[in-house]
């Protein structure tokens, strides 16, 4: 039997994998969940404080958005089965240029995020995401935390690592509006797929997934 973890995007409840179907013969699937940070806490503490959720040996880690980037510092300080990214970046080198120029401006830190709707401003001039979609994935939002948002916000914009960690697979839609497919190497290109495909195109990861994480 496999243990299956599934990190959610940015601010989001598993929810988003609420049609995620894996044969039961073979997997178990377990939710993670987001919690609050403590203000300025470092990366490295936060995700230590997940992983001691990760009640298994070698797991299956599959992280979406920003929970991408949460299961790639997770397997730097648990061992892992595989680690599967979906709408995400293996590096801060796959940021887009939006990303990049916010860290060097601290565009990110002007946007006060004490409102659910200045997260909304951000992402849309800042990513790109459109309005309805911004709108579909409210749906799905879990927590609405400013100390969380910021911590979130500044996390992704200052991410460290500069080159992807061996062995992952790595999962994008080639119309993603946050992290556009120029940008992304060597990902299994799902056509199509935008950040949220999670969401709207279940049915290709319920196709997909359980030989990519038997391969």
């Amino acid at each position: 039997m496999k243990h299956v973890y599934l990190m959610p995007g940015m601010a989001a409840s598993s929810l988003i994998f609420e049609n995620i179907k894996l044969p039961e013969s073979d997997f178990t699937i377990h939710h993670l969940e987001w919690i609050v940070p403590q203000k300025k806490e470092s990366l490295t503490s936060y995700v230590s404080k997940l992983a001691k959720l990760v009640i298994h040996e070698k797991p299956i880690l599959i992280g979406v958005s920003f929970g991408g980037i949460i299961v790639q510092e997770m397997a730097k300080q648990i061992a892992v089965e595989k680690l599967i990214l979906i709408s995400t970046v293996k590096s801060n080198r796959e940021f887009p240029r939006r990303i990049r120029f916010s860290k060097t401006t601290g565009l990110h830190k002007i946007f006060p995020t004490s409102l659910i709707q200045s997260f909304e401003l951000w992402s849309k001039y800042s990513f790109g995401i459109s309005s309805h979609k911004i709108a579909l994935y409210k749906k799905y939002l879990s927590v609405n935390s400013s100390i969380y948002l910021d911590w979130a916000l500044d996390v992704i914009v200052n991410w460290e690592q500069e080159d992807s960690l061996p062995g992952l697979i790595h999962i994008h839609g080639d119309e993603d509006p946050i992290f556009p497919i120029k940008y992304i190497n060597d990902c299994i290109i799902v056509p199509g797929g935008t950040h949220i495909m999670i969401v709207n195109r279940y049915r290709w990861f319920n196709e997909h997934l359980p030989e990519l994480i038997s391969s």
